[in-house]
């Protein structure tokens, strides 16, 4: 397909509570070198797409709050192509929000969307398959998923049921089953015929505002009333007015668990969605004990543990355990591994005293 017609959206507004306190509302985890290689997880993404399409077909989807972050991060895009939310409503606004700025720019556009903080090893395998995606929904009425094959009954994902073969690497969707119990994730693996939803969807702009109109109307009722504001000096101050208007939901219960023609290609690709500090500590290289240490840290008599340390302060750990310890700026976290979901609920707590630390 022409290429001037492909375009990528990369979200990068959500907050990572998980990655508390590292991770914080004035600076998410996306604009955070987490990895320790020296650049964000949002330049990374941006990097990696770059290989696909010029820099100017890049959209970023944040909230408002972080459009100068973004422009740190990348200066290499506009002001323009940074589009920014008023409010958190899932990912159903963002994405028909997206649809209609597009459909605006060019309305042959196809293009990706995609989180801003996850991690792909075998680039290369990914673009193919994104490239064969672009294909594929740019000839055919079809929304398109990544499928990521599942390397363990995880409960924290939502999972794609695929059937039929139809062309090629591509499958029909029979189904999505949001975060299975543990023994329905054990089964949906050993089945074969179930893979992670990673959130990385292909369509065709149309395509995708059809599905919208047929689906989830109630959205783009109040989008679509600024259909001559969209790429223009008029877009934001429309988007700040009816944006949170929208219904909070998210784009696979708002179109594509009741959408016919969705389709997905299984994809290996080396893919962490790095959600919590357990999948850091699971991607991570780990030392001769199972640790994984970052920073300045010294560790003894201790086994499958994550630390990370601040930068010119020493961090000496003994005599422990499967924890996470995690100093940041004015916040030291002890927290056992096991535990870690209830982190992102602590940051949520009534206590006074943590009001100042999130």
């Amino acid at each position: 397909m022409d290429s001037k017609n492909i375009y990528v959206a990369i979200m990068a507004g959500g907050i990572g509570s998980r990655f508390w306190p590292s991770s914080r509302e004035s600076r998410p985890k996306q604009f955070l070198d987490i990895l320790g290689v020296g650049k964000s997880l949002i330049r990374l993404t941006f990097e990696r797409f770059l290989n696909l399409c010029p820099a100017e077909n890049i959209l970023i989807v944040t909230n408002g709050q972080y459009r100068e972050l973004v422009k740190e991060h990348l200066p290499e895009i506009a002001y323009d192509q940074i589009l920014c939310e008023p409010s958190r409503n899932n990912t159903a606004p963002c994405v028909a929000y997206t649809a209609l700025r597009l459909q605006a720019m060019n309305p042959d556009a196809n293009f990706i969307i995609a989180p801003s903080d996850h991690v792909i090893l075998k680039e290369n395998v990914f673009l193919d398959k994104i490239r064969m995606a672009l294909d594929f929904t740019n000839e055919n009425d079809a929304l398109l998923t990544l499928g990521i094959q599942p390397t363990r009954p995880d409960t924290g994902y939502g999972y794609i049921n695929f059937g039929e073969n139809q062309e090629g690497e591509i499958y029909k969707v029979k189904r999505f089953t949001e975060k299975p119990v543990l023994e329905n994730a054990k089964a949906f693996v050993a089945n074969g015929d179930y893979l992670w939803n990673g959130g990385i969807f292909i369509w065709h702009v149309n395509s995708l505002l059809n599905a919208f109109r047929k689906n989830a109307p109630e959205i783009l009722e109040i989008l679509e009333q600024g259909a001559s504001c969209y790429n223009t000096d008029k877009e934001q101050a429309f988007i700040d007015e009816n944006y949170p208007k929208t219904p909070s939901i998210s784009v696979d219960y708002a179109i594509m668990e009741k959408a016919e023609n969705v389709y997905t290609i299984p994809s290996e690709i080396g893919w962490s969605d790095l959600g919590t500090w357990n999948s850091l500590y699971s991607y991570m290289e780990k030392d001769e004990n199972e640790n994984v240490p970052n920073g300045d840290v010294i560790l003894q008599d201790t086994k499958g543990c994550l630390v990370r340390g601040q930068k010119d302060k020493l961090t000496i750990v003994r005599g422990v355990e499967d924890l996470i310890v995690i100093d940041e700026d004015n916040v030291l976290l002890i927290y056992p591994r096991d535990k870690e979901q209830e982190i992102k609920i602590l940051t949520k707590s009534p206590i006074e005293i943590l009001k100042n630390y999130l």
